[in-house]
């Protein structure tokens, strides 16, 4: 991935992390603005993947998106919302990150 690549990936994480963090307030306030503002977030972090799904491919764009978010999510929900995951959880979270790193490691020029 380029380094305009990884910002636009950044900025579309940014938008799909606060989207589930309102989420998650939503779930205890119940109030509709909030569930509003949570559904735009995820619309425009949406519309942001669909440049990188373009430019870096459906495979790398998705599994490297999804594991960042699995990661930052659980740091937000550990240190703002106080929920622990398991043991068993951060070795998930542990091999996902591995496994994204294979995904997309460099491949070098292809013949």
């Amino acid at each position: 991935m380029s380094g305009g690549l990884i910002l636009w990936l950044a900025a579309a994480m940014a938008a799909f992390v606060t989207g589930n963090t309102v989420l998650r307030t939503y779930s205890a306030s119940g109030q509709t603005w909030v569930l509003v503002g949570a559904l735009c977030l995820f619309t425009v972090g949406n519309l942001m993947m669909v440049r990188l799904m373009r430019e870096g491919g459906l495979a790398v764009a998705i599994s490297v998106s999804s594991i960042v978010q699995l990661v930052l999510i659980g740091i937000i929900a550990w240190f703002v919302f106080d929920e622990r995951p398991t043991n068993l959880q951060i070795a998930g979270m542990t091999l996902g990150v591995v496994a994204v790193a294979l995904i997309a490691w460099p491949q070098g020029n292809k013949p």
